[in-house]
């Protein structure tokens, strides 16, 4: 009995997360994928990590501009003292204006070079990361749906099971079929109970697992557009597709971008050990009191070479390991690049194919199912037979909800692969 109230209590809280789900599809229209992915671009950790890389690229690219362009200063003071009481007040104020050029570095123009491709790789990684954010939004609000479908399918499995099971209990109540018939009937309803409870608890980690992805509380996800339908199937030109991602992907062009700025670095650590010529201006001591005005002005122009500093050898040295690892990373993903084309449109053609497999079957599955049916109506066909027939029904349509599924999700990889970000 304590086994039958945990059941029961289960189904009671599957229940009410449904009628929660209900309550809420009156309130609003359910959520598609489209809107997903957009909240998700808005939301996501990914995302939000991307932007602030941009932003620490923008830091480093205006921390390389103070190399090349003037830098200028102003201060002000005042004070005042009373000489002694009822005399008069006394004051004095002083200022100074200060500034600073490099006005010739050969190392810092080719800093400045190098943090702007820089900030090139960071844009366009931040777009790679985009892409990827919406390929693996499509992957789980689909795994979602795929989810809400299976949960339907198990609980019409549910009650083919249940009504299976009353026919034969009756049928072994008149002697009509044996007492193990009527067992394998129970293990039936039970399997089929275990899989509906699994099959509604997998609708519902699917759904926290697409609340993680998209950023926001499972809460405000709302009701999920379950809708499946079957498109046009596309042909794809492996060449054509190559060609798109050779010249479009993100995360290769930042690669590329992300190279460039390497072996512009490396140009820069070389020219710092080049002389450096700047020139710098002073006006200060800008004061006046009860004598009148005064100030001073000056200037000089320095030409500096750094003979041995162990900054200049650090900075080398980190220069060319990131000219190493940028260049392995650009080298990888062009080595990697027609591989990857060629399993995302075998992956695309596979699924292609096992759906049209899937609905044929659910086709000969549906009329294996009548056939029986109708023999087993006029006495010719066991009640076994008709349970497999079912069971090989259910199957089928499972069966087609997943290639459906795994359509949608290969055609957002086919998008990506070719550098279709969004």
């Amino acid at each position: 009995m304590r086994g039958v109230d945990i059941r029961m209590r289960r189904y009671f809280l599957v229940a009410l997360a449904l009628a929660a789900v209900t309550a809420t599809t009156a309130q609003a229209a359910p959520m598609t994928a489209a809107e997903a992915v957009k909240i998700a671009l808005e939301k996501s950790t990914s995302v939000v990590q991307a932007n602030a890389s941009v932003l620490d690229a923008k830091g480093g690219m205006w921390g390389a501009y103070a190399g090349v362009l003037p830098r200028l200063s102003a201060s002000y003071s005042r004070a005042g003292l009373a000489a002694s009481p009822g005399f008069d007040f006394q004051y004095s104020g002083t200022g100074r204006i200060s500034g600073s050029w490099t006005v010739f570095s050969l190392g810092n123009i080719a800093d400045w070079s190098s943090e702007k491709k820089a900030m090139k790789s960071a844009l366009l990684s931040r777009d790679d990361t985009r892409a990827q954010v919406v390929l693996d939004t499509k992957r789980q609000f689909y795994e979602v749906v795929r989810a809400m479908h299976l949960a339907r399918v198990n609980a019409q499995g549910l009650k083919l099971a249940r009504d299976d099971e009353r026919r034969v209990r009756a049928l072994f109540e008149v002697g009509s079929v044996s007492k193990s018939e009527l067992l394998r009937a129970r293990v039936r309803t039970s399997q089929a109970e275990l899989d509906s409870l699994t099959a509604d608890h997998s609708v519902v980690a699917q759904r926290i697992q697409l609340a993680q992805q998209m950023g926001v509380p499972e809460a405000t996800i709302g009701v999920v557009d379950s809708s499946l339908t079957a498109g046009e199937t596309a042909v794809y030109d492996s060449a054509a597709v190559f060609a798109d991602a050779r010249a479009h992907r993100p995360d290769l062009l930042a690669a590329e971008a992300e190279l460039s700025a390497a072996e512009i670095g490396v140009r820069a650590s070389r020219l710092g050990r080049l002389p450096a010529l700047t020139a710098s201006a002073d006006w200060s001591n800008y004061s006046y009191n009860s004598l009148g005005w005064d100030h001073t002005e000056g200037g000089t122009l320095a030409l500096s070479m750094p003979i041995f500093d162990s900054n200049v050898e650090a900075r080398s040295a980190a220069s060319r390991a990131r000219l190493l690892r940028s260049r392995e990373t650009r080298d990888a993903l062009l080595r990697n690049l027609q591989s990857e084309v060629d399993l995302t449109l075998l992956a695309y053609q596979e699924f292609t194919e096992r759906e049209a497999l899937a609905r044929r079957t659910v086709e000969s599955a549906g009329e294996n199912l009548n056939l029986v049916q109708q023999k087993y109506n006029v006495g010719s066909s066991t009640i076994l037979d008709l349970i497999d027939a079912q069971v090989q029904y259910q199957r089928s349509w499972s069966d087609l909800v997943s290639a459906m599924a795994a359509i949608r999700v290969a055609e957002a990889a086919v998008d990506k692969v070719r550098g279709r970000t969004e």
